[in-house]
């Protein structure tokens, strides 16, 4: 899917929820498993501006699209946490950013630093380092969608099914902005695919990781994933999509190192 920024700017809205009925959950409250990936879900979209922060200190600040793309992209990432939040709050789970603030705050100077040693690390990639951050940015937002998706099959429920469908639709665009930018970058560079295909087959993690404590991301991917081998297999199949990154399969790489079973 290719990807038009102009329109994408143009179109960017908040996820939209206001149709649905919030009341349903009180008929039909969510269980326990299920309130515990939400709230997973929602920390990640809240933490977005610090994803954006540590991404403003690399090689991508200068790229004009990455940088324009970027800044829709915070705005709907935040949105879709107000959304999720909306539905914790009908089930008793206040969501607010004095709590996301003392998650940050627990992270202590890990967080602090992080900036610093982005910065420092990535210059030192150079440009190449924007083709990581661009297929990072895809397996980020492919995981995403698949997660997203796969909640609203789990739940059938009348409000929270749909409304986790138009998440994981908007999240759509998110992949495909990630892919074209990989695809041009890696298709320009064989050093950018060699520097991809190392740091992405050792390092990449499912999103939360080290924001979240392992045994929230362990329980959540189980959740969503644990069993469901086909559904990592087609996201490694639209990575191994990319120029040189034939046969990589990170998904199923970092689910094993979890030791959640495929």
């Amino acid at each position: 899917m290719a990807f038009d920024l102009d329109q994408f700017a143009q179109t960017s809205a908040p996820v939209k929820y206001e149709d649905l009925d919030f009341d349903s959950f009180d008929s039909q409250p969510l269980d326990a498993q299920t309130l515990r990936s939400l709230r997973y879900m929602c920390d990640v979209e809240y933490h977005t501006s610090c994803f954006l922060r540590d991404l403003l200190v690399t090689p991508s600040h200068r790229e004009e699209e990455a940088g324009g793309f970027m800044t829709m992209w915070n705005r709907e990432e935040f949105w879709h946490g107000e959304a999720l939040s909306m539905v914790l709050a009908r089930h008793g789970i206040v969501v607010d950013y004095d709590e996301i603030k003392a998650k940050r705050v627990k992270l202590g100077w890990v967080g602090a630093l992080g900036p610093l040693k982005q910065s420092v690390l990535t210059n030192l990639a150079g440009t190449d380092f924007v083709a990581v951050h661009m297929v990072w940015g895809a397996a980020n937002e492919l995981s995403a969608v698949a997660a997203y998706r796969r909640l609203s099959a789990m739940t059938e429920h009348p409000a929270l099914s749909p409304l986790l469908k138009r998440i994981a639709q908007q999240e759509t665009r998110h992949v495909a902005f990630y892919t074209t930018q990989g695809r041009e970058r890696l298709e320009a560079s064989e050093a950018a695919q060699k520097i991809v295909r190392l740091i992405m087959s050792r390092v990449w993690k499912p999103v939360g990781s080290g924001m979240m404590d392992e045994s929230e991301v362990v329980h959540v991917m189980n959740h969503l994933f644990g069993g469901k081998s086909s559904e990592l297999d087609k996201l490694d199949k639209r990575i191994q999509k990319l120029p040189g990154l034939d046969g990589l399969t990170i998904f199923r790489n970092a689910f094993a190192r979890l030791g959640v079973p495929a």
